[in-house]
């Protein structure tokens, strides 16, 4: 029997009980963490950034989103080059990047600076993103992979918890240069692990590389980060041109796809139900999700009267969700197929948000507990599912560029979500600083994201209906493709 890099025997798969297969795990899960928690570590330490560095308020919002808008920008073409040129060449490359970044934002001194280094994060960020999914998906067992995937859901779920935490702890006892400092250490380890565990794996050889696509990819992509994140400026002129570049460059991106030989995104993988439903899902969900802790947190310093830290902790329960289920739910849907957890998962998520409704004036911590508790435990049960389903549903040579994908729709969600849905409920300029404007704003919101929930169960009931893809079917796929 034949095989293809993208699809190794049976044999030669790893297995999460064996040494190579744990450092593998460890590798991946610890590097995509440390992306994840960049992404929300610095909000904490901005005051402090600002007044040492004498930096505007715009300056330290392009602190946040330089980050950001490159790492959405780029997230699918690091997807596609992982298939292409090697999944774990991609990692590692990325991984130093990312370390590259992280020496020269701790460094930084000037506004401009730290703001450039922090792209050059976000670059190494969208190269090993979807590199961790797809080295999972194509180098364990098809039994192990709901397990792993359920771990690096799980890990990947607390680095953005942590998050406020982690950035809190070390802006009090050290400088905020160490919050870039200390991914140097993290970042050497990952990169000597993975070397030494991970194997490689890639698609089959496919002719010339997409430049057209990716150039088009980045620019509608870039141009829509750009657009939402800056939809709260006041720039309308500006606004209105750059969401004109997005939307012309998507679509141009799109008819290009359609004739290219060989695309940096096979709109074939669209063709799947389970796959189409999965994305469309991820959008409504991490739209929600952006969305609910971004309100909440509000609500009950402005109306509560909480100290930023208590209501911080608020993620307490998410995080402890996601270490002890994750992994559970991962083999769940490896089990049952994704149906049933990527349904009920978001309905539970949306009865949490409603118990969490009555949050206001005089509310303690065991008002809200309840609602987080159930929010939590419906995350918990839907993240791992998620990440199972999109990567289940394509053949193995395209583990990256659907990773990407899915990364590039839940970053979009959130996005879009944060950006328009408390201005809708009536959150722009500075009436969140009134107790009773933030209320009423923060009840119409959270309304909202249960709807948005309720409505990802429902398109997950409907969308992966007659899909199961269960371990026998992953491991039929394994052994055709092999």
């Amino acid at each position: 029997m034949s095989t293809s890099p993208a699809s190794p025997p049976e044999s030669a798969f790893l297995s999460v009980s064996s040494a190579k297969g744990r450092g593998t795990l460890i590798a991946v899960t610890l590097g995509s963490g440390i992306a994840i928690l960049d992404g929300s570590v610095v909000n904490v330490a901005l005051k402090v950034i600002g007044t040492e560095l004498d930096a505007s308020l715009a300056q330290l919002q392009w602190v946040v989103n330089g980050y950001m808008l490159a790492l959405a920008s780029l997230v699918l073409v690091g997807g596609a080059l992982s298939d292409r040129w090697g999944r774990k060449r991609v990692y590692l490359v990325g991984m130093g990047w990312f370390l590259v970044g992280s020496i020269a934002c701790a460094f930084a001194q000037s506004p401009d600076q730290l703001i450039a280094m922090r792209v050059v994060q976000g670059v190494g960020a969208a190269m090993l993103t979807p590199g961790a999914l797809a080295i999972i998906q194509s180098s364990y067992a098809p039994q192990d992979r709901g397990a792993a995937i359920g771990t690096w859901a799980g890990m990947s779920g607390i680095a953005a918890a942590i998050g406020p935490f982690v950035g809190g702890w070390i802006v009090d006892n050290a400088s905020w240069r160490w919050i870039f400092a200390i991914n140097v250490p993290l970042c050497l380890a990952v990169i000597g692990l993975a070397w030494w565990a991970a194997p490689e794996s890639r698609a089959p050889a496919a002719g010339r590389f997409d430049r057209i696509g990716a150039a088009l990819a980045v620019l509608g992509l870039g141009a829509l980060t750009f657009a939402v994140t800056d939809a709260t400026s006041g720039r309308t002129r500006l606004l209105v041109v750059v969401s004109g570049i997005a939307i012309a460059a998507i679509i141009a991106f799109l008819l290009v796809e359609r004739r290219a030989p060989n695309p940096l995104l096979p709109l074939s993988l669209f063709r799947s139900r389970i796959f189409s439903a999965a994305n469309a899902m991820t959008f409504l969900v991490y739209g929600a999700l952006g969305v609910v802790f971004f309100v909440l947190v509000l609500q009950l310093q402005v109306a509560a009267g909480w100290s930023a830290l208590a209501a911080g902790l608020t993620s307490l329960p998410l995080t402890i969700a996601l270490m002890l289920f994750s992994p559970s739910a991962g083999k769940l849907a490896t089990r049952i197929g994704p149906r049933v957890p990527m349904t009920f998962g978001p309905l539970a998520c949306a009865v949490g948000v409603l118990l969490l409704l009555g949050a206001g004036a005089g509310t303690r911590w065991y008002d809200v507990l309840a609602g987080l508790v159930v929010f939590s435990l419906g995350l918990a049960l839907l993240v791992s599912p998620l990440t199972t389903a999109v990567l289940a549903a394509v053949p193995d040579d395209h583990a990256g560029i659907a990773s990407g994908i899915n990364n590039a729709v839940a970053r979009a969600g959130s996005l879009l979500a944060v950006a328009a849905l408390p201005v809708v409920a009536g959150l722009s300029g500075d009436a969140y600083l009134d107790p009773i404007a933030m209320t009423s704003g923060y009840r119409i919101s959270m309304i909202a994201c249960a709807v948005l929930m309720a409505g990802g169960g429902i398109t997950s009931w409907f969308g992966l209906r007659g899909h199961q893809l269960t371990t026998d079917e992953t491991d039929r796929r394994a052994r055709k493709m092999a």
